[in-house]
């Protein structure tokens, strides 16, 4: 375990390996699940900011979705917010290429120029999952385990790329390039 500022880090962020291969699964994490994507409390009023320009992007039955259930859900589970789904499986923001690769339809406005938000955290740290202990003040982040991932980790070892070093982006979007840096630096220690 690595204590990076108020971040709790698994070994298995730091050494397992792992590298979307979107031509093998064609983003089934955006349809498989109980759950849509945990959303954080301030992307609630970005989802609500975002929504028009969106919406547009969007399946029919997604946009239905999101008329019936609202722009994101209660969380049954636990004290946060998820995307809503289209009939308690695919995320109502989810599109499909002409390949039938999944996309997500925040991330298409945004590529687009439309937003400037990039999708959910919790989309783009996938499969890093952040377990936030507000009573203690500390986050700890996990690798989240699926076998519809699978190819992932066989082309991550294959490439030699760490759950981490395929994260950066991601990882320095939420918590700095100074952070990160500091997770580099405790990771080349051992």
């Amino acid at each position: 375990m690595y204590l990076v500022g108020s971040v709790l880090v698994s070994d298995d962020v730091v050494e397992e390996q792992f590298a979307c291969d979107l031509n093998a699964c064609k983003g089934a994490c955006c349809w498989e699940g109980d759950f849509g994507a945990p959303l954080e409390a301030d992307e609630l009023a970005r989802l609500e900011e975002v929504y028009p320009e969106v919406a547009p992007l969007l399946s029919a039955a997604g946009r239905a979705a999101i008329a019936e259930q609202g722009l994101y859900t209660e969380n049954e589970t636990a004290d946060g917010h998820d995307t809503p789904l289209i009939d308690n499986a695919a995320c109502a923001y989810m599109t499909y290429d002409e390949l039938g690769t999944a996309q997500c339809g925040i991330e298409l406005a945004h590529r687009a120029g439309k937003i400037d938000w990039k999708k959910p955290i919790s989309c783009h740290l996938y499969p890093i999952r952040v377990k936030a202990n507000k009573q203690a003040g500390f986050e700890a982040l996990n690798y989240d385990r699926w076998d519809i991932c699978s190819a992932a980790c066989t082309k991550g070892a294959k490439e030699k790329i760490r759950v981490f070093e395929f994260a950066r982006p991601a990882l320095i979007r939420k918590y700095g390039e100074a952070w990160y840096e500091e997770l580099e630096a405790a990771v080349m220690e051992l």
